[in-house]
């Protein structure tokens, strides 16, 4: 489930641009986002560029769908999208990381500047952070709380500015487009939009340089979802994104 980190304040725009992302009647989602004031300065600056973009990619924002993934080893956050119905994936954009923390391998206990590495969904818009607006993600999810120690920590966002304690920053500019385009994904009616995180490309090639690593196991068990993507685009089933207990 989506929900708002923050709650409203101003008036939603009353007049949208022709070639805006919102279109000439915006979802109930847009309408929300809309009431806060970063979300319309970024939709007036970017939306119709943004749009135009979609548009040379063969994508509406009325239909989109966005699928996420960051590979550590490349410093780098991917957005992929697709109309609804409409085939794989294609790679819209990628943001490089404006900063980092932490090493490869999972987050496992609160405050130990890990990013985390697994399959998670986008869970929370927050309009209003600390860090110009970012994405939550819902860490930590079943695994982590099976694999992690007692207090797992949370609270991890793709965000703005250039700083990192654990999290995804990919500047300003950068997540005034991730975040637009994950809000009118969801007006769009994308009810889970996927977060892939992975150390390196899962490969055995690559597991092989790391192969005295404890996290070895832990890495293999997302092999089948990374290879999934690799090779068909599209998100794979629960069962491949199982990871090991």
């Amino acid at each position: 489930m989506f929900q708002l980190f923050a709650q409203g304040c101003g008036a939603p725009s009353r007049t949208q641009q022709p070639d805006s992302l919102t279109g000439k009647n915006p979802a109930a989602f847009w309408k929300d986002q809309l009431r806060f004031p970063r979300v319309r300065a970024a939709q007036a600056a970017i939306g119709p560029a943004l749009a135009t973009r979609l548009r040379a990619h063969s994508l509406e924002a009325k239909r989109l769908e966005v699928f996420i993934r960051m590979i550590k080893s490349r410093a780098e956050l991917e957005v992929w999208a697709r109309n609804q119905g409409g085939g794989p994936f294609q790679l819209f954009e990628t943001y490089p990381l404006s900063a980092t923390s932490g090493t490869l391998g999972p987050k496992r206990r609160a405050g130990d500047y890990q990013v985390p590495e697994g399959f998670y969904e986008i869970d929370r818009f927050n309009p209003k952070s600390n860090y110009y607006l970012s994405l939550g993600l819902n860490y930590p999810n079943a695994a982590d709380r099976a694999l992690g120690e007692p207090n797992p920590g949370g609270d991890i966002f793709i965000h703005g500015g250039e700083a990192s304690i654990g999290c995804m920053p990919i500047t300003d500019a950068g997540i005034e487009e991730v975040y637009l385009l994950a809000v009118a994904a969801r007006a769009a009616g994308q009810a889970v939009i996927p977060v892939h995180l992975f150390p390196f490309p899962i490969t055995e090639a690559e597991l092989a340089k790391r192969r005295n690593s404890p996290h070895q196991a832990f890495w293999r068990s997302l092999m089948p979802g990374f290879l999934y993507f690799e090779q068909h685009h599209d998100v794979a089933g629960a069962e491949a994104l199982a990871v090991v207990r």
